[in-house]
């Protein structure tokens, strides 16, 4: 059912993302090559990249690299940002490669903490509102789908929101882990979505508690928290064929604070009952309050960060043949 790949985000700083115009910038990243090499190692079958990586090619590169996908059968996705992308460009990056759907985030938010946006998150929300319609018109006249994904900012009922006044070309990328920065069981919000889902990222975290909520540590996928087999049967009774893509975590820890009164000024009030199943769902697997959490990135051991993320993805890989999701 799934047509499992990758994208450079877990690999960031391998690739060159992490650091790059600063003096942790990794010398030997390996970029667009690399993400290419290591998705052939591992047989991938869809590849997420960029727009600011694609943007850069001439027509004869794009056409190139569109017939370099076809040969390795990796089919594309375009990755943008509604606060950063272009709708035009993100199209003709998507004609030229022939890729149906354009991922995108409304917003830079992360671990859930519109608070400390202020005023600002309201106007992150109309802003992102009035951006997708646009782009949605924009991206139907072309046959396109645009996915918006819950990028540690929106709630499955927010999206939905979204989808439904959007438009039937805008659906939701599910990304398995980031529900839990919300305030949301895995399952869940899985099943709230459903129905809307056009494309996976394959995220899990190991949780620990401290005394303001829970930290996401980053971890390989299926050693954490998230239920991804029963997410993925699922979506396999209302999809017969999704793409999704590997992507653990960012290589800085996210600090959920919901345990803080200040941390919900944006939300909606919420059944108690919801908040119970994330609180619950976060103890599979969860970090002891002592363990060292860090990544080597935080800890500053810049040459061990590479090796770091490709063990994550070979092993996310491994975990994931072994559960029969790819």
């Amino acid at each position: 059912m799934l047509r499992t790949g990758l994208n450079p985000h877990g690999l960031s700083y391998h690739l060159g993302i992490e650091g790059a115009g600063t003096p942790r910038a990794n010398p030997p990243a390996k970029g667009l090559e690399g993400l290419l090499s290591i998705a052939a190692e591992l047989g991938a079958r869809a590849l997420e990249v960029n727009d600011t990586w694609l943007e850069k090619l001439n027509p004869a590169a794009l056409d190139a690299l569109r017939l370099r996908l076809e040969g390795l059968h990796l089919l594309p996705v375009i990755s943008a940002s509604i606060d950063h992308g272009n709708i035009e460009t993100c199209i003709r990056l998507a004609v030229a490669l022939n890729a149906k759907i354009i991922r995108l985030a409304l917003t830079p938010v992360t671990a859930g903490d519109r608070a400390a946006w202020g005023n600002r998150w309201y106007e992150l929300v109309s802003t992102a509102r009035s951006h997708l319609l646009d782009w949605a018109l924009r991206a139907a006249e072309h046959g396109l789908t645009i996915g918006i994904e819950n990028h540690q900012d929106f709630t499955s009922h927010e999206l939905i929101a979204f989808c439904h006044e959007a438009g039937p070309n805008v659906g939701i990328v599910l990304d398995t882990g980031n529900c839990f920065a919300v305030g949301e069981a895995p399952l869940d919000f899985a099943h709230a979505v459903a129905p809307l889902v056009r494309h996976v990222h394959l995220k899990d975290y190991r949780i620990q508690f401290t005394d303001e909520g829970f930290r996401l540590a980053r971890c390989a996928i299926g050693d954490g928290a998230v239920p991804l087999k029963e997410i993925i049967e699922l979506l396999a009774a209302q999809h017969p064929h999704l793409t999704a893509i590997i992507e653990p975590g960012g290589l800085e820890t996210r600090h959920v604070r919901l345990f803080t009164p200040g941390w919900w000024r944006g939300y909606a009030p919420r059944e108690a009952e919801s908040l119970a199943a994330c609180l619950l769902a976060a103890q599979r697997n969860k970090l002891p309050p002592d363990a060292d959490y860090r990544t080597p990135w935080e800890r500053g051991a810049d040459g061990e960060v590479a090796e770091y993320e490709l063990a994550t993805i070979r092993r996310s890989a491994e975990n994931l043949k072994s559960l029969g999701l790819i």
